[in-house]
């Protein structure tokens, strides 16, 4: 089956906000998203960068946002990740691997990073780890003694990459360069392109997002946060009855906006939960639209270069009979060659914008 986005190998992007996704992505394709500087989020939609060749192979990069994403719901997060890659399932397009980005920079592996690679593993699934390269980047920023210990570290604890290394994923540096970049990319084109656990239990089986492994997981840590806040709750009661025992009115008070923006909080939460469904069928229509324009926008690219290419074949034959130059008709010849290439490419080339926002 020809897939309508073009592609020869699709590479999903991952991590937590700020761990250089989108740098790396820019560094070797060449495109230019934008990155954030700051403590907001820059990438909050899914994003495709402009193809480019490795090794012969066109390679398109999915740049993803953050299960810790400044303005958007884990729920969002997974919502627009699952309908992108079933979206691109259903058109006949397996990733060749997920690249998991991660700074050597941290300290420790705090609760963000632990969240986004909890939430990695269902949605990838134990059959395709094999196809995951775990990068850890920023090298410049620590003495290589200290960096070396992390990483070791992270490649020997149960907690942290272990259990997904002892699957067959790969734990490589990235030091900030195109070569490097180039290098990691050579790793995952020679993958055999698999389904994730998440396209083949939505797409395969018919599951819900809501019943995926990966939407399990989303929903269990929404219970967490709520459980935590019912807590935060109880307690701010107690204090607000004390408060009100001794007639502290400007503690009452402060308490009392405390516990409304907790509950709002609560209630956003499970608002959050029950949409999860419901927003990923918006986002899953929004990417088979954007595909099949990407499609259509292909196959008249294709009839342009057609029709250049026979006007082109006429012009040679004009000029071979009427005893043309020779510079004239190798020049046609050059042309014509040059559009064959193009033409022949066509399945997986994009003939779209240097990168489209999804």
């Amino acid at each position: 089956m020809q897939s309508n986005l073009q592609t020869d190998v699709l590479v999903a992007i991952m991590g937590a906000t700020g761990s250089g996704k989108t740098t790396f992505v820019n560094q070797v394709s060449g495109s230019d998203l934008i990155v954030g500087a700051g403590l907001r989020s820059c990438t909050s939609d899914v994003q495709l960068c402009k193809p480019f060749e490795v090794d012969g192979r066109t390679v398109t990069l999915i740049d993803t946002p953050g299960f810790d994403d400044t303005t958007k719901s884990d729920a969002d997060v997974l919502s627009m990740i699952a309908a992108f890659l079933n979206a691109s399932y259903k058109d006949g397009i397996k990733l060749a691997g997920i690249i998991y980005m991660h700074r050597i920079s941290d300290i420790r592996m705090g609760g963000i990073s632990l969240r986004n690679f909890r939430k990695l593993r269902p949605l990838c699934g134990d059959t395709t780890l094999k196809n995951l390269v775990i990068v850890t980047n920023r090298w410049e920023e620590v003495p290589p003694s200290v960096g070396g210990a992390r990483e070791a570290e992270l490649a020997s604890q149960d907690i942290f990459f272990k259990p997904a290394l002892d699957k067959g994923a790969k734990l490589l540096r990235h030091t900030n360069d195109v070569d490097s970049a180039t290098n990691i990319l050579r790793y995952t084109i020679r993958n055999t392109p698999l389904p994730l656990r998440i396209q083949t239990e939505m797409v395969d089986e018919g599951k819900s997002l809501d019943d995926t492994a990966a939407g399990a997981e989303v929903h269990a840590e929404m219970k967490r946060l709520i459980k935590k806040h019912e807590e935060e709750l109880r307690t701010l009661k107690a204090d607000m009855d004390e408060a009100m025992r001794r007639k502290d009115e400007e503690t009452r008070q402060e308490l009392g906006a405390e516990m409304a923006k907790l509950r709002n909080e609560t209630n956003r939460v499970k608002l959050d939960a029950e949409a999860m469904s419901s927003k990923y069928d918006l986002e899953r229509k929004k990417f088979e639209a954007l595909i099949q324009q990407n499609a259509e926008t292909a196959k008249r690219e294709q009839a342009r270069l057609t029709r250049e290419y026979e006007g082109k074949l006429g012009q040679l034959e004009q000029k071979i009979k009427e005893g043309g130059n020779t510079k004239q008709i190798l020049e046609l010849r050059t042309q014509i060659l040059q559009l064959e290439q193009r033409i022949a490419g066509m399945p997986q080339r994009s003939s779209g914008p240097a990168c489209v926002i999804l």
